[in-house]
């Protein structure tokens, strides 16, 4: 991976869920860029982590939820999730997250 440049048509595509796939888009130890395509029906459970996380809604239509807040966004949308708490999202139509997290996720990087 080149961290200065990103070719969408030559970076692969992990599958997380069965309706939801992770693309690592470029990182160093403070920051992490990741796309995340989720089909409609989608649903990314609810759980925390560690990182701030920031999330532009690319296209499609999701119900999101931080903390005790639900709130349905769309393209163009954004959200904001402090460190440490529970969040989650279910896709009602068919779209692309993009993932900003400080500091980025060794969790979503795959030792060989």
């Amino acid at each position: 991976m080149n961290p200065l440049f990103f070719e969408q048509s030559s970076a692969s595509w992990e599958q997380v869920e069965p309706k939801i796939k992770r693309q690592i888009v470029s990182y160093d130890n403070h920051l992490m860029m990741v796309h995340v395509l989720f089909e409609k029906g989608g649903v990314g459970a609810l759980h925390h982590h560690p990182h701030s996380q920031v999330t532009h809604i690319a296209s499609g239509k999701f119900e999101v939820t931080i903390g005790d807040e639900t709130k349905e966004l769309s393209k163009g949308d954004c959200f904001f999730i402090p460190s440490n708490t529970i969040h989650g999202v279910s896709c009602l139509e068919s779209g692309l997250l993009v993932d900003v997290f400080s500091p980025m996720r060794e969790d979503f990087i795959t030792k060989e």
